[in-house]
């Protein structure tokens, strides 16, 4: 893999956190979650100029991980990363991993989520109808990125245990 600058996209629920930690662990590159730009930890968001401001110093930096999707900047994103990887699993792996991480503390969240959010749980549920559409459409103006689809978490797994090999033979 020679991407330095990466995005990481997909349903709620389907690993990119996992995905993202495990791929700045192999690589060394710096890792931002968009939740955490988004979210303070008294559950309140920042506005869209404070989040716009801290993704576009991240994004002239010469090498990053980006996890989240917020598809109102995804353009600004795919137009400065070199490589794209998006989680297109299923409705019922995204809505099970989603339910799993309640009560867990995350890297990626400023606070700890207490209950499965009835709101949040219908976004995973519409996410392959009203997101995923319009994230393959997006993808296809950026032919000259990098762009690796999973299906399965198995895929995304076996990915990770390949890049960790030819990291460690390097």
């Amino acid at each position: 893999m020679d991407g330095r600058k990466i995005i990481v996209i997909g349903s709620p629920g389907a690993g990119k956190s996992t995905f993202s930690r495990w791929l700045r662990d192999i690589t060394g590159l710096p890792l931002y979650y968009l939740d955490m730009i988004k979210h303070k930890p008294d559950k309140t968001t920042t506005t869209n100029e404070e989040f716009d401001k801290r993704l576009s110093d991240i994004l002239r930096a010469d090498k990053w991980i980006i996890d989240g999707n917020y598809q109102r900047t995804m353009e600004m994103r795919l137009e400065k990363c070199d490589t794209v990887f998006l989680m297109d699993f299923p409705l019922e792996v995204c809505l099970a991993g989603a339910a799993a991480r309640v009560g867990k503390k995350r890297d990626d969240l400023p606070w700890v989520e207490e209950e499965f959010d009835e709101e949040f749980r219908q976004w995973i549920i519409d996410f392959p109808n009203l997101a995923l559409p319009h994230i393959y459409q997006m993808l296809e103006h950026y032919r000259d990125k990098t762009v690796v689809i999973f299906k399965s978490r198995q895929e995304a797994e076996k990915y990770l245990q390949k890049l960790e090999k030819e990291y460690r033979n390097d």
